[in-house]
């Protein structure tokens, strides 16, 4: 995992809420489209990002592709922050 493809691709807000809208579950590009007024090419553009950066995954269902939170690279950058704070991520 890169962490500078990470950060670059949650410093865009549509990223973000794309990420928020996965934590409900899988989604098609097109149900995730229907969320935002862009074009499909717009929304392609930004889940290939994410997907880039670790933080989605897809998957291929039939005719359609379902796109979902990645939570391992979620996992280390909390870690990371975590230990910046002095705090053990370990710890519960």
């Amino acid at each position: 995992m890169s962490f500078q493809a990470t950060f670059k691709a949650l410093s865009d807000p549509t990223r973000r809420q794309i990420l928020d809208l996965l934590k409900s579950g899988a989604m098609t590009a097109g149900d995730i489209g229907a969320k935002f007024d862009m074009t499909g090419a717009t929304v392609s553009h930004h889940l290939s990002v994410l997907k880039e950066a670790g933080l989605v995954s897809d998957d291929r269902r039939g005719k359609f592709i379902y796109y979902e939170l990645s939570l391992s690279v979620l996992d280390e950058i909390t870690g990371w922050l975590a230990g910046l704070k002095g705090e053990d991520p370990h710890e519960k």
